[in-house]
């Protein structure tokens, strides 16, 4: 079985002891007989006694064995149980305690909540609370009572959703119900030297900054919000997501108000951790997703970031140093990327 990437990305990251490519592939070396995890501590080998492959499995079938110092079969091992976790999780009614979470799977409690927040980038308890608020948002827009969607999303009582539903939907559950009636949208076209930019507001942050659309743009992504001109509050918002353009990286504690599906709020929060003037690949962003084979869904979902500019996926690339793709173009891109410090 071959690596998914080409044998000069998996050396490079080899090279590099690069921890986004932990578990993608594994390093077998001809003249030691041993395969290792990228990040292995050792020496490197000469390149030309060096071979990739997928998987644990697949270096052992061509003869070699595992390397006593990094223990790449503990990589696999982590991720099935992190992946057991998560059917755990996702099949439970109830809820499941760390300690109880933690057995099933054959890890110390306390060892597994950085196993699973380092796989993943959240605790299970926060994993958990997430799904059951996405499965709330899903049931709101079928069920016929708030309530009945509240017990279907598998909270125990109305109360409990309660405690964490705005943070999570940034909205009522009867407002969410109707689509989002009720809730007041502030929007506002800047100049800037990109072009014109969209900029729109909750009361709670940021919710859509786009180049090249206007209000009705807006009013066809949020249909039964109040979408409304300007205002002082966020005029002074407006003001630091221009300044962003325009001088990246003074404004990186922006609020944002923004929902998507546990994988792109990861892939979001990855972005976000990217400081100016650095870039990633979208395969670094995907392992740092908690998915590292799904490196075309970290590029969907840099695709879906409904704010851009505040959420940098400019600053992602592909693996082999190409620039990329961007929802408003790529001249664009490669302007924000050079006012950071980035030579293409």
């Amino acid at each position: 079985m071959s690596t998914p990437l080409s044998d000069d990305a998996a050396w490079a990251a080899f090279a590099a002891r690069d921890r986004a490519f932990e578990g993608r592939f594994v390093v077998a070396v001809t003249t030691t007989g041993i395969y290792c995890k990228p990040t292995c501590p050792a020496r490197r080998p000469r390149r030309e006694h060096v071979r990739f492959y997928g998987d644990v499995e697949a270096a052992r079938a061509a003869g070699f064995r595992a390397c006593l110092r990094c223990k790449p079969d503990e990589v696999g091992r982590e991720r099935v149980a992190v992946a057991q976790a998560v059917a755990l999780i996702e099949a439970s009614e109830d809820g499941l305690g760390l300690e109880e979470l933690a057995g099933h799977v054959g890890y110390a409690p306390h060892h597994f909540h950085r196993l699973f927040k380092r796989a993943t980038g959240v605790t299970p308890a926060a994993y958990a609370r997430g799904l059951r608020a996405r499965r709330a948002a899903e049931a709101l827009t079928v069920e016929e009572s708030v309530t009945g969607a509240i017990y279907e999303a598998g909270y125990s009582a109305p109360s409990r959703f309660y405690e964490t539903a705005n943070a999570r939907l940034g909205m009522t559950p009867s407002a969410w119900k109707r689509g989002g009636a009720g809730v007041t949208i502030r929007w506002t076209i800047a100049e800037t030297s990109l072009g014109p930019l969209l900029i729109a507001a909750t009361d709670k942050g940021l919710c859509r900054i786009a180049f090249d659309e206007d209000r009705f743009a807006l009013a066809r992504r949020f249909p039964a919000a109040e979408i409304v001109s300007g205002g002082a509050a966020l005029a002074a918002l407006a003001a630091r997501v221009v300044a962003e353009v325009e001088t990246p990286g003074r404004h990186t504690d922006l609020p944002v108000d923004v929902q998507g599906t546990a994988f792109q709020e990861a892939v979001w929060n990855a972005l976000r951790a990217i400081p100016p003037g650095e870039t990633r690949s979208y395969a670094q962003i995907a392992a740092e997703a908690g998915s590292p084979g799904a490196v075309r869904a970290a590029g969907s979902a840099c695709g879906a970031n409904p704010v851009p500019i505040v959420v940098p996926c400019h600053r992602v690339q592909r693996s082999d140093g190409g620039i990329g793709g961007y929802a408003y173009g790529v001249d664009r891109k490669r302007a924000l990327r050079k006012r950071e410090g980035v030579e293409e």
